[in-house]
């Protein structure tokens, strides 16, 4: 089926909590758009999510509030805040923590769209 035109609004009351420890609000997320997805991650203070990798998914992080620092790759852990903008390739490994005193708040926009096959859970510690 093609994708048809709409305007999609975010519930925050689908927010759901994932095994890599953050919470996500899908905003677009549609068999009709499988080039794309758009979520609403949450990571709340002092958590950190599970080392992790998206196989044959590139992912971009576009910081909307809160403070957070961020590994990707063989990067330096690096910190980050409202407007920045995080690339991470497919296949790439990557971790982010709230390092603030509010929740750290982004858009997780996925090229093709997210598909749960995708998320590799790499981190050597037990979940």
């Amino acid at each position: 089926m093609p994708m048809r035109e709409q305007v999609r609004t975010m519930d925050l009351e689908a927010e759901f909590h994932t095994d890599e420890g953050c919470f996500i609000t899908e905003l677009s997320n549609i068999p009709e758009d499988a080039d794309a997805s758009i979520a609403r991650a949450r990571v709340p203070p002092g958590a950190t999510t599970r080392w992790h990798r998206l196989n044959g998914t590139i992912e971009r992080y576009v910081i909307l509030s809160g403070s957070g620092r961020v590994e990707v790759g063989e990067l330096p852990a690096r910190d980050v805040a409202p407007n920045d903008v995080v690339l991470i390739p497919a296949g790439c490994r990557q971790r982010i923590t709230c390092t603030g005193a509010q929740d750290l708040v982004f858009l997780a926009i996925c090229t093709p769209r997210f598909r749960p096959e995708a998320y590799e859970d790499i981190d050597p510690a037990p979940a």
